[in-house]
């Protein structure tokens, strides 16, 4: 058992304040940071403090998996098979959605034939491995996440009193099943430029319109269950394209469940599910893959064609997930992902040391307050933001608060 320090990334749409107040630096940061990786990742391994040195962890796993995971190296290829994160969000991440394992074995072995460098931006597969993903969220976070219910989705686009949407909402009103979404959907993403640049200023007169108190006449609008139904829709069609002006993807987001998660909710997204994540400070836990297909809403590579294959268009109702409780203050997520589980631990002040884990491999990341570990008589002190890092031959792991209650994720397989 060891401390293990994440790898901090910074992206464009990261926060300035989130994560080095999490981790107790000087606000604001000098660049937005985006995540905080803990994992073997071979793009951004987290670091090993050992015996006051620092050691990748994927070196340290390469070097005796056996050691390190235990059973889980020969079931995953001598890999560990999650990568943990957290992630802050001021701005809206890019549109995406990622593959099954067998497109994504495909579709990196078709790559590697056509000679794609695997740093390549315009690579699609940097690896064979799928990549579902759960986000619990640390504070108030927000998403779209899969394609809402056809006959909802015709609701919102009559709402908007765009005469130019009259055809879309008919086509989709004649067929509202995955076959119609896809229809749509493919005619948005791949509308000419000349086209797009018509079409979507009208819509956004119309989000603006939905939102104001008269219509396009300027007579006083009804301020009814309709018009109120899709605001949070609307608005955020508004942001997405004060962000990304001309993107085809802010039309496609119209056609996404909008979500809201309040702390400690969850969401899963499987293979093929369209989403994108808009504000909001979550743990999050994925497969270690790093294999993703844009839609928009990206000044990064939309292969539309290889999009279109990996989408799953099948509506899909609000994927929130409310975790099982456990005992006092102990919350397990559960996913039908075999690479990983995540659970949550509520520590409260001055209580006795509770079991965490049984045995490795798994990552212990704490997110509030200051925590202890405990193995056997060995104990492991672990700031916020930080992470301790239980190997396969570390066995019944405790944890405690310290100065206060504290909060603790703990990542394992799911076995």
């Amino acid at each position: 058992m060891h401390e293990l320090v994440g790898a901090l990334r910074s992206y464009a749409w990261g926060s300035r304040t989130a994560l080095a107040q999490l981790c107790g630096r000087p606000v604001p940061s000098a660049h937005p940071e985006a995540e905080l990786w803990f994992g073997a990742h071979p793009a951004d391994p987290a670091q090993l403090r050992i015996n006051g040195h620092a050691k990748s962890l994927l070196d340290v796993v390469n070097a005796d998996p056996q050691h390190e995971l235990g059973s889980v190296a020969g079931e995953f290829g001598g890999r560990l098979p999650f990568l943990l994160k957290i992630l802050a969000a001021e701005e809206p991440l890019s549109l995406q959605a990622h593959p099954s394992i067998e497109q994504a074995r495909a579709g990196f072995a078709r790559e590697n034939q056509s000679g794609v460098a695997i740093d390549s931006p315009m690579r699609n597969y940097r690896d064979e491995n799928h990549k579902p993903e759960l986000v619990v969220a640390l504070d108030r976070f927000e998403a779209l996440a899969g394609f809402r219910d056809p006959r909802q989705t015709v609701r919102l686009l009559n709402a908007l009193e765009v005469p130019e949407l009259g055809s879309y909402a008919e086509l989709l009103a004649a067929q509202p099943d995955s076959a119609g979404l896809r229809t749509l959907f493919t005619t948005w993403i791949a509308l000419p430029q000349n086209t797009l640049s018509i079409l979507l200023p009208k819509v956004l007169d119309g989000c603006v319109r939905y939102l104001s108190e008269k219509d396009a006449d300027g007579a006083r609008k009804k301020c009814d269950g309709a018009r109120k139904e899709f605001i949070a829709e609307v608005r955020t069609a508004l942001e997405l394209a004060e962000a990304y002006p001309g993107d085809a993807g802010v039309l496609a987001a119209l056609l996404l469940n909008r979500i809201t998660l309040e702390p400690g909710e969850g969401l899963f997204l499987a293979a093929g599910n369209l989403h994108a994540y808009l504000r909001g400070v979550g743990v999050e836990i994925m497969a270690n893959s790093d294999n993703v297909l844009r839609g928009g809403l990206t000044p990064k590579h939309v292969d539309v064609p290889e999009l279109l294959r990996v989408l799953d268009f099948e509506p899909l109702d609000l994927p929130v997930i409310q975790p099982e409780t456990l005992g006092d203050g102990v919350f397990r997520y559960r996913t039908p992902a075999p690479e990983f589980v995540l659970t949550r631990f509520e520590l409260p002040e001055d209580a006795a040391p509770v079991p965490v884990l049984s045995n490795g491999p798994g990552i212990a990341l704490c997110t509030h307050g200051t925590v202890r570990l405990f193995q056997g008589g060995r104990p492991l002190r672990v700031e916020c933001g930080h992470a301790g890092w239980i190997s396969a031959a570390d066995t019944e792991i405790h944890a405690q608060s310290i100065n206060g209650a504290a909060q603790l994720f703990t990542a394992t397989v799911d076995n």
